[in-house]
Formats: structure tokens, sequence, C-alpha cells
């Protein structure tokens, strides 16, 4: 661990972020939370942060999207089309790159978090999962091969519509899909529907039968992209609620139906598994971000 490079991080959530300096797990010499305001308020506090540090190698930011990661686009390095008040259209890695002049790694918060769990998580060793986050938000983040699986943009699987329950019409809460998978059973959506926040909602609860669908017809397509030999779930729905992982990993099991005749996935219980890094997940996966910007240069 003492070889590796200094790197300075940024996770950038939608209600907090979080500044860190650190080679790892095991070599963290600072770490910084911030509540998630303004555009510009945020990122001058994070600036302000980090302008006391010295040393680091490099700048790694996952932050929460959508956010435009191709290096040839125009608005690469921005916010794109957020349901977050203000931030559409942020500039975030072009900004931090410049004022730092280091190798800068940016991409989503869940393919961060997903970085950090293989490296040194639930997910040690494995070059090949998935992230999926549940909270305010729900983003999957893949990697294969030990790097984020993208392309023209990142996965937004998140919004995905998944089957309804026979009998149930609600129509959900996303500004732009109604009842996807996020409409249905992030944070927000739960207390739409019940009146109650979900870690005061009650584990026998009748609405928990909708949010546990539609995470199952979730990691049903996560499962069908042929990528993970994990699937990592975190976020504040699910580590707020353990009981909805036994119910989760049943239901993808019967919706999946044998079809996937893999040890890996039909262990369910070592195959859907909660963060080992807990509320460093996200900030470790910057700090890996930002090793794969330097390694790149």
């Amino acid at each position: 661990m003492t070889d590796a490079p200094l790197i300075a991080g940024i996770e950038l959530g939608g209600t907090k972020c979080i500044a860190i300096l650190a080679s790892g797990p095991e070599a963290i010499h600072e770490r910084v939370e911030l509540p998630t305001t303004k555009p510009d308020e945020t990122l001058a506090a994070l600036e302000a942060v980090i302008d006391g540090w010295s040393g680091f190698a490099a700048l790694g930011i996952a932050s929460f999207g959508p956010v435009s990661i191709d290096h040839g686009a125009g608005d690469y390095g921005r916010i794109t089309s957020t349901p977050k008040p203000g931030w559409a259209g942020t500039d975030v890695a072009r900004r931090l790159a410049a004022r730092y002049d280091v190798p800068t790694g940016f991409h989503t918060d869940v393919v961060g978090a997903a970085l950090g769990e293989a490296r040194w998580g639930a997910a040690q060793g494995l070059a090949d999962l998935a992230y999926v986050t549940v909270g305010t938000g729900i983003g999957v983040g893949l990697v294969a091969h030990g790097r984020p699986v993208d392309g023209l943009t990142h996965s937004e699987l998140g919004h995905l519509r998944p089957q309804r329950l026979a009998g149930d019409d609600w129509t959900g809460v996303c500004p732009f899909h109604g009842a996807c998978v996020e409409g249905l059973a992030a944070g927000p959506a739960i207390a739409a529907r019940t009146g109650t926040k979900g870690q005061d909602l009650p584990a026998e609860h009748p609405g928990w039968d909708g949010v546990v669908h539609a995470l199952a017809q979730l990691l049903h397509a996560v499962v069908l992209t042929g990528v993970p030999r994990r699937i990592v779930m975190g976020g504040g729905v699910m580590v707020g609620s353990q009981f909805l992982f036994p119910r989760v990993r049943a239901a993808l099991k019967a919706s999946l139906g044998g079809y996937i005749q893999l040890v890996e996935v039909e262990d369910v219980d070592t195959f859907v598994v909660p963060p080992a890094l807990g509320n460093n997940a996200g900030p470790l996966g910057a700090i890996v971000l930002g090793e794969l910007a330097l390694g790149a240069r």
C-alpha cells in the first residue's frame, strides 16, 4: 500500500459529497463530507478542501448523473439531464481538471462504487461485477475486465420499465418515465406511495411488495447483460432495510426461472450481496478512477 500513488477523490452525490485523499482503505489521509447544494457553491467548497492538499498524482470524480463521459463530446465532464434542480449542464470534470492539472478520471458514482468494491470490498478479486444503488435514485454500475462498461454513454438501467405486479397501476414518481424502476422503488417513490420513508416502513408493510418486484426485474436485466459474476447492492434503501436482501434474492431466482444455469448465479446468497466498504465505496471508487486516469497517461 505504501507504494500506491496518493490520489484525490470526489464522490459527488445528490445530497452530500465527499472529498478524500487516499491510496486505499488503509491509507486514507483525509476525508471531508459536505452538503450538495447549488452547483457553484458545492464545487467551490470542494475546491477549498482540495486546494489544501498537496502531493496527489491524480484526481478521480465519481458523480451522480447522468453525466457525459465521451471525451470527444463538447459536453464531456458535465452533468446532463438530471432531475436535480439547477445541476443540468454543470461542468464538473473539465473545471476540476483545469484547476489541478493532474490526470483526472470521471464517471458515475455507481461505477465508482463498483470499482471500489471490486478492489477492496464485497467483490474483491472479481474483474466482472455490477453495483446497484437503491437510494434517492437507482443506478447500475457495470465493470468488466476491471474497467467500466461504457461506450457512447454509461448504463442507465435504473430507468428500465419493469413488468408490473398484477393489478398495480400506480403511476410512479420519475419525472421522465413515471413507473420505471427508479420511479417505483427508489426512496422518494417509497415515501410518495406509502406516506412513510423507507427507513421507517415496517418490514411487513405491503408497500415493499412492489419495491421487491421492481428490483428483481432490474437484477434480471443486469444478469442478462452477461457481465456480473456478483451484484453488490448498496444505497440507503438497501443498506437501511437489510430484510430486503432475502426477498430480492428469492424474487430474482423466481424471475430467472432457472434459465442461467451457472453456479455463480444460482447461489443467490453469494451472488447478490451488500457492500463491504459501506459509505466509503463511492469515495474509494473515485480513487480507483484516479488511478485508471494516471495509468492511461
